[in-house]
């Protein structure tokens, strides 16, 4: 199979892990923008080179796309782009033009722009430094309340109108050309047509724009930087059947940090998308088990504690993959160190406790989909990608994360870490290296040095004890 994979920025989580996952299956053929050309936290992608680079590459079986790429240069540049609607549409139109000429199905996505609750201006325009916490409180205002209650008027007279303007000018932008993409849906361009809720909260204007685009037949999903490898995951057409249980079942429908569903409608549209087949603990050939939260999502970073795992984690006596979600952006110390000290069975395959609840569930789900059953598995690829996970999600973001601030060499720091989660995957402890992608603290490069042998047990699947 040929895939055609164009990613929302150059994130490790949205270009790295994507290709590391693709690269388990050795009969895949895989194709992505250099780096170089694909857009960061300050620089948008370079669309001209996209094109030629995309008119060089053979046919392919399927495009995954992440729309807001093409229209804005990624996804931060979505919320920060002054370009005009009839400059987008161009730019699209001639893209379309391009992807026509490759045969195949097209996957795509694009993001309803989100609306942060704080201050930071990093992803967002230069007044969300000074006026972000009171445009997300509008925002929510004329959401709950309606756009002449005196709740959205008093919100809007706390920002001015020159501010209050643009950002809906922005908004009414990418909402339009959001509708233009699902005519493109309805003509038969796009094969399936995901729109994702970034960031998001119960109320909002980015929730009225889900409601209005879903009025209008569109497929709306929360979440976003998950959506391209959830997608990924649904070019793999396997029967999986999959059963998600809960270390807080009295609490899984509870919502998380980022998000306006709960947890378990999350995990279950995230299994839906990702082609997994949902059934009974009995019938199901994988358990994704869920380390959800009592009462409130913890959140590392900002402070915000939780009552962390407890209890005896008892594996399933099938094949299972682990979604931490007890803390948004990072892992539950107490839940890993339950199970390192536990150790690997034969029925272990993933874990992932990458920041959301739908973050975590998309890619542990699309890690899943490449690695059960795989005749062609890449073992080496396998055991890094899994390594990875331990070594980003629970080794730096819960904790050396927690002892910076500011960039630094934290290769001494991270070698315990190193040592612990290979000893818990039985395989040798690697040489690794990491740096910082966008030069802040919130993503890292986890660069592992491992030998590729010239065979790669192809014959075997990772439920097969030969891993272990």
């Amino acid at each position: 199979m040929r895939i055609c994979f164009i990613p929302i920025d150059n994130r490790p989580v949205c270009c790295s892990l994507p290709a590391d996952i693709a690269a388990c299956d050795t009969s895949m053929e895989f194709f992505i923008p250099p780096k170089e050309f694909i857009g960061g936290l300050n620089k948008p992608a370079n669309i001209e080179k996209i094109y030629d680079w995309l008119h060089n590459i053979p046919a392919v079986d399927c495009t995954i796309l992440s729309l807001d790429t093409i229209a804005y240069g990624g996804l931060i540049p979505s919320r920060r782009s002054n370009l005009s609607i009839n400059e987008i549409q161009s730019r699209l139109e001639k893209f379309k033009t391009v992807l026509q000429n490759k045969s195949g199905k097209i996957f795509a996505f694009s993001s309803i722009m989100r609306i942060s609750n704080n201050n930071i201006n990093i992803e967002e325009k230069e007044y969300w430094a000074e006026y972000g916490k009171k445009i997300f409180n509008y925002s929510f205002a004329r959401s709950k309340y309606g756009e002449n209650s005196k709740e959205c008027r008093n919100a809007a007279a706390l920002i001015p109108a020159a501010v209050l303007d643009d950002y809906l000018s922005t908004r009414k932008r990418n909402f339009e050309i959001n509708k233009l993409y699902l005519k493109w849906k309805q003509e038969g361009f796009f094969n399936l047509l995901i729109f994702s809720k970034d960031d998001t909260a119960q109320y909002g204007i980015n929730i009225d724009e889900a409601h209005e685009l879903q009025k209008l037949g569109a497929d709306v999903i929360t979440g976003a930087d998950e959506i391209p490898l959830t997608l990924l995951a649904r070019t793999i057409e396997k029967n999986i059947s999959i059963c998600p249980i809960f270390t807080e079942e009295n609490s899984k429908n509870l919502i998380s940090n980022y998000e306006d569903v709960s947890v378990a409608t999350s995990v279950i549209r995230q299994a839906e998308l990702a082609g997994f087949k949902l059934t009974s603990y009995k019938d199901a050939d994988i358990i994704l088990v869920i380390n959800n939260f009592k009462e409130h999502q913890g959140e590392i970073v900002m402070k915000i504690d939780t009552e962390p795992f407890n209890g005896n984690f008892i594996p399933p006596d099938k094949p299972y993959i682990i979604a931490d979600v007890r803390f948004a952006n990072g892992a539950d110390n107490a839940f890993v160190n339950t199970l390192f000290n536990q150790g690997k069975d034969k029925n272990f395959i993933a874990y992932s406790a990458w920041n959301t609840t739908a973050n975590t569930t998309g890619s542990l789900l699309c890690i899943t989909k490449f690695v059960y059953r795989q005749q062609n598995l890449n073992r080496k690829m396998y055991e890094k990608l899994v390594l990875t996970r331990f070594l980003d999600d629970w080794a730096y973001q819960a904790n050396i994360r927690q002892t910076l601030k500011e960039t630094a060499d934290i290769t001494n720091q991270m070698q315990p870490y190193i040592e612990k989660a290979a000893e818990f995957l039985k395989i040798p402890a690697p040489k690794c290296t990491f740096d910082y992608p966008w030069m802040r603290l919130f993503e890292i490069n986890v660069n592992i040095e491992m030998e590729v042998k010239d065979e790669f047990n192809r014959s075997h699947t990772v439920s097969d004890s030969s891993l272990n």
